[in-house]
């Protein structure tokens, strides 16, 4: 399988959670590596983080800020891409903001535009741009993101459900729009991340997988890789959620 060493690697919310684990993991691989997110301090932060796991802290990490929640969101990602040195050879997407769960009776339509602005929007246009400063080929990818509420029902969940499931369609239609570029998609279960604040994610979450255990960033950023890796995978999906959908 292609070895990633030398590789470009975008990776859009990659200061924080899954998106950190896949920064580190293409860094052990020997990628040159940069990560965007909104927050500036949360990037620089992340950045020295991340040199630091080599020695003589040299990694070739590079931070960019980028806000996805703005109305000039595809002005912000071209402006990203273009602060990308050199063609990119990878792009990951694991940007996300709080999840729109909210019971149906509450939902309005400016509730359904933010819900899927970072979420869908986002990396919808991202894939507009990515063609113009990507290396052609089927050696270059773009992996997007969604997650298990995409595969099982949730009560309340209809509204953020939708843009979930929507990622899968969007991926493989992606895949033949922009070949022989590779479109793929990973859905992660519960994660053990930033996003639950302070306390975590609940006990009872381990209580619904058949491993009684939630993922890690480090666990769920070899999906991502691999994806990167198999030049023969593209409009596919991995899950990994250890057994949250068969319990």
């Amino acid at each position: 399988m292609p070895s990633i060493q030398g590789s470009t690697v975008l990776i859009i919310g990659g200061s924080s959670g899954i998106g950190y684990g896949v920064a580190a993991k293409c860094i052990a691989e020997g990628a040159r590596v940069h990560i965007a997110s909104s927050n500036e301090f949360k990037v620089n932060s992340s950045v020295q983080s991340l040199k630091d796991t080599t020695a003589g802290g040299d990694a070739p990490v590079f931070g960019h800020v980028c806000d996805l929640s703005s109305r000039d969101v595809e002005r912000n990602l071209e402006q990203l891409l273009s602060a990308v040195d050199g063609p990119i050879d990878h792009i990951v997407f694991t940007a996300g903001d709080s999840l729109a769960i909210a019971p149906l009776d509450t939902i309005n339509l400016d509730m359904i535009h933010k819900a899927g602005q970072v979420r869908f929007a986002a990396p919808l246009l991202t894939a507009k741009l990515a063609p113009r400063f990507m290396r052609p080929g089927y050696q270059s990818s773009l992996t997007l993101t969604t997650g298990a509420g995409s595969e099982r029902p949730h009560p309340n969940w209809s509204l953020i459900a939708g843009y979930l499931t929507g990622l899968h369609g969007l991926t493989r239609n992606l895949a033949l729009d922009l070949k022989p570029l590779r479109v793929n998609l990973v859905s992660p279960g519960a994660v053990v991340t930033p996003m639950w604040g302070e306390k975590g994610p609940s006990d009872d979450l381990k209580n619904h997988t058949t491993l009684g255990k939630l993922g890690t960033p480090e666990e769920v950023a070899e999906a991502y890789v691999y994806l990167m890796k198999d030049t023969n995978a593209t409009g596919s999906c991995i899950s990994t959620n250890g057994g949250s959908l068969l319990v």
